[in-house]
């Protein structure tokens, strides 16, 4: 009998084995960054998982997307590319100043300056849209759409702010690609009942009750969960929040047994292996 050992997890030589993995793109940015502004929620960064078989002595390039800026912009791309694969999803949806939301992973809210604007668009298997904005008068952004919801739309004084969408829970337990809350104004108290981020990392977004202070200021999304940034009131200097940045992507990979590969942050848990990456780099099988 031959006194070769396979390692039935990673392999030796050319023995494929399973590998399952989370590609989640960068949040965008919470609109509201000029005076009059009420900023829509950033979108979450575009939601993706794959299970694939991979040989040993394949190199894979993992690109981590940044989160959009404050203000209304986009997230940017996260993917996992290398030998036949390519995997990419889609930053997150600039939450829009007075206009649209954009496209993205999951759109961003539309925002308000007393003119109604439609949510953006998610893309398929990805995440789902914005909110949209309706009615008349003064006017509450609409919440950035997450994995799993639409961003909700927002309306008119008394109506409150609007939330972002809730994200998904992958295998290691973790929810992550929350939409960011909408901007508002004009919202009867208590403000902390309105303009909530989604599950999975998204932002809350600015209450104000003028002419009173802030209540509740825009945060953003939170680093390595793709979240949506909150969106922003831009009013008198003694009510103003801009809208926030999106959090940062993640990439992560797991594959069943003890470590045989490198890259990234590496954890174990329920007997998996587990590759973390906050920043890219590359994985080796």
């Amino acid at each position: 009998m031959s006194g070769i050992m396979l390692n039935v997890v990673g392999g030796t030589f050319d023995q494929p084995f399973a590998i399952d993995y989370l590609v989640v793109a960068g949040g965008g940015g919470g609109g509201g960054s000029s005076y009059g502004d009420v900023g829509g929620g950033g979108g979450a960064g575009g939601y993706q998982t794959f299970t694939d078989t991979i040989k040993k002595g394949q190199t894979y390039t993992v690109v981590v997307g940044g989160g959009g800026a404050g203000g209304g912009t986009a997230g940017t791309d996260s993917s996992f590319i290398g030998g036949l694969l390519s995997r990419t999803s889609t930053g997150g949806g600039r939450g829009g100043n007075f206009g649209a939301g954009g496209a993205g992973g999951s759109g961003g809210g539309g925002g308000s300056n007393d003119t109604a604007s439609p949510g953006g668009a998610g893309t398929s298997g990805q995440g789902n849209s914005g909110g949209s904005v309706s009615g008349t008068g003064p006017r509450q952004a609409g919440g950035g759409g997450g994995k799993t919801a639409a961003g909700s739309a927002g309306g008119n004084y008394p109506a409150g702010g609007s939330d972002g969408g809730n994200g998904a829970t992958w295998l290691n337990g973790v929810t992550y690609a929350g939409g960011g809350g909408g901007g508002s104004t004009y919202v009867p108290t208590p403000p902390n009942l309105f303009s909530k981020g989604g599950t999975g990392g998204g932002g809350n977004g600015a209450v104000t009750n003028l002419p009173a202070p802030v209540y509740q200021v825009a945060v953003a999304g939170t680093p390595n969960t793709g979240g949506g940034g909150g969106g922003g009131y831009v009013g008198s200097p003694t009510a103003n929040s801009d809208g926030k940045a999106g959090g940062l992507g993640v990439v992560i990979v797991r594959y069943l047994g003890a470590q045989t590969c490198t890259g990234g942050t590496v954890s174990s848990a329920g007997g998996y292996t587990y590759h973390t990456f906050t920043s890219s780099g590359t994985f080796a099988s």
